[in-house]
């Protein structure tokens, strides 16, 4: 399948990675729906691509909603007349370590709220649920042939004060191959599911950060850099236009190295 002239399901589309595909997918020829929960910035997105002569329709979106997700890949069809692509980009953190006790007394002081917990679990996991199901039955129900790829993380492999975060990303990094193993149980063989996990990429949220911890981060990566998101792109194009690509997560982190876990 190739990039040009396939029409994309976006979420988490007004910032970040999401944002960044978007524009790079369009000018690549794809017809590119957009969905998030910010309609000015997600305004501005869809603009840019319009302006630079791409094809783009937005719709506000919170994927923790059903009827919410449904009307946005309605809207999808409505715009373009199908679907073949869902990047699964929406997601959360409210990073807390589980447990913390004061230095003085040793008894616990700050803990990660049930809030907390929920929402990204909410958001990161059963928003990403809805997405993919909802493309699905209308992928299936008329023939498209079509990829799922949900954004999962480096640190789906753990990482401390992410309990919550990472325990999401470890699901959505499992479920291409569940999906692939479902999909071909049924009879279902006009869909793939590829998963993406990135490692800590050059997106404005990222390099906002305290110089000395951005140093931090840079230190722990081989490649001695960010990932740049024009190689999540060239993933995401990689996987659309590679037909043997189907159940499994590419991590794209420049050989990040992982510390502080119990091995």
């Amino acid at each position: 399948m190739q990039v040009a002239n396939s029409v994309f399901v976006i979420t988490g589309a007004a910032s970040g990675i999401g944002e960044a595909a978007a524009i790079a997918l369009a000018a690549a020829g794809a017809k590119v729906v957009l969905g998030d929960m910010n309609i000015e910035k997600l305004a501005v997105v869809k603009n840019r691509i319009l302006n630079e002569g791409g094809n783009a329709a937005s719709i506000a979106l919170d994927v923790t909603d059903e009827a919410s997700v449904q009307s946005c890949m309605d809207f999808a069809v409505d715009q373009f007349g199908k679907i073949n692509v869902v990047l699964a980009c929406a997601g959360i953190i409210r990073d807390s370590f589980m447990v913390t006790p004061d230095r003085e007394t040793g008894k616990i002081k700050k803990f990660m709220s049930t809030s907390d917990w929920q929402q990204v679990i909410d958001v990161n996991m059963t928003g990403v649920f809805l997405t993919l199901r909802e493309a699905v039955i209308r992928m299936v129900n008329n023939g498209w042939e079509g990829v799922l790829i949900p954004l999962s993380s480096i640190n789906k492999s753990g990482e401390l004060g992410q309990l919550n975060y990472a325990s999401t990303k470890a699901s959505l990094a499992l479920w291409p191959k569940i999906l692939a193993g479902e999909f071909h149980a049924r009879g279902i063989k006009n869909i793939r599911v590829a998963a993406i996990a990135p490692g800590y990429v050059e997106t404005p949220l990222l390099t906002a950060i305290k110089p000395e911890i951005m140093q931090a981060i840079v230190n722990e990566i081989p490649l001695g850099r960010l990932v740049q998101t024009g190689e999540i792109i060239a993933t995401i194009k990689f996987i659309v236009e590679n037909e043997a690509v189907h159940g499994t997560t590419l991590e794209i982190s420049g050989g990040i190295i992982g510390k502080g876990l119990a091995k």
